[in-house]
C-alpha cells in the first residue's frame, strides 16, 4: 500500500480523514458516535494519541492528532479502526437499528474482493493522512474540522455540535477532550 497519505513517522502531527466503505452513514445513531468517542478516549489513555481537533460526521472522522510515547500514529490507526469496526458491526446487530439487515449486507459484501478471510469491512482501506507542517496549515484544517457540520446545515455554529472539538475549544461541555492549540 503506498505511504503516500499514511501517517508513518513518529511524534509528528497529522490531519487524517478515516472514512466508511461506500460512504455509508453509520454515525447517525447516537450509539455509534460514541463507539469512536470511547475508542478515541481509549488511545488516548493506552496508544500515546493527543487530539488536537476532531469532528464525527455521519460517514467519517476527521482528526488532527499525533501519536506520543514511542507509539506511531498508523498503528494506533489500524487498532483504532480494527476494534471500532467489529464494536460497529456488534452495535449494529445488538442494539435497535432499522437498517440492520441492509448495513450487514453492505459490508459483508465490501469483503468479496479481500484476500484474507474477513466477514465486515466497514472502514476504507487505510486513511487520508496529511502531515502538520505550518500554523497555517493547522488553522485551516481546525476550520476545515469544525465547519464541517456547518456545511452540511446539520448546525448553525461549528460549537453547537456536539462531536466536534468545536465545543472544546469554546469551552463547552463535551465527551472527548482535547489539546487545545492557541493559534487563533
Amino acid at each position: 500500500m503506498s505511504t503516500k497519505y499514511k501517517a508513518t513517522t513518529t511524534e509528528e502531527a497529522y490531519f487524517i480523514t478515516i472514512t466508511t466503505v461506500g460512504w455509508v452513514d453509520v454515525f447517525t445513531r447516537l450509539n455509534q458516535k460514541y463507539v469512536l468517542i470511547n475508542a478515541l478516549q481509549h488511545c488516548q489513555q493506552n496508544k500515546g494519541l493527543e487530539i488536537y481537533a476532531y469532528c464525527i460526521m455521519s460517514s467519517h472522522i476527521h482528526l488532527l492528532c499525533k501519536a506520543t510515547n514511542g507509539f506511531i500514529l498508523s498503528d494506533v490507526m489500524r487498532d483504532f479502526k480494527k476494534y471500532t469496526s467489529k464494536k460497529i458491526i456488534q452495535t449494529i446487530s445488538e442494539e435497535p437499528e432499522s437498517r440492520r439487515e441492509w448495513m450487514l449486507k453492505h459490508f459483508q459484501k465490501a469483503c468479496a474482493h479481500l484476500k484474507r478471510e474477513q466477514e465486515y469491512k466497514v472502514w476504507q482501506d487505510g486513511y487520508h493522512a496529511e502531515i502538520v507542517e505550518t500554523n497555517w496549515f493547522i488553522k485551516q484544517k481546525i476550520n476545515y474540522i469544525h465547519n464541517n457540520p456547518v456545511k452540511e446545515k446539520i448546525v448553525t455554529l461549528p460549537e453547537d455540535y456536539y462531536f466536534s472539538s468545536a465545543r472544546n475549544y469554546a469551552s463547552l461541555e463535551n465527551d472527548l477532550d482535547v489539546i487545545i492549540l492557541n493559534l487563533f
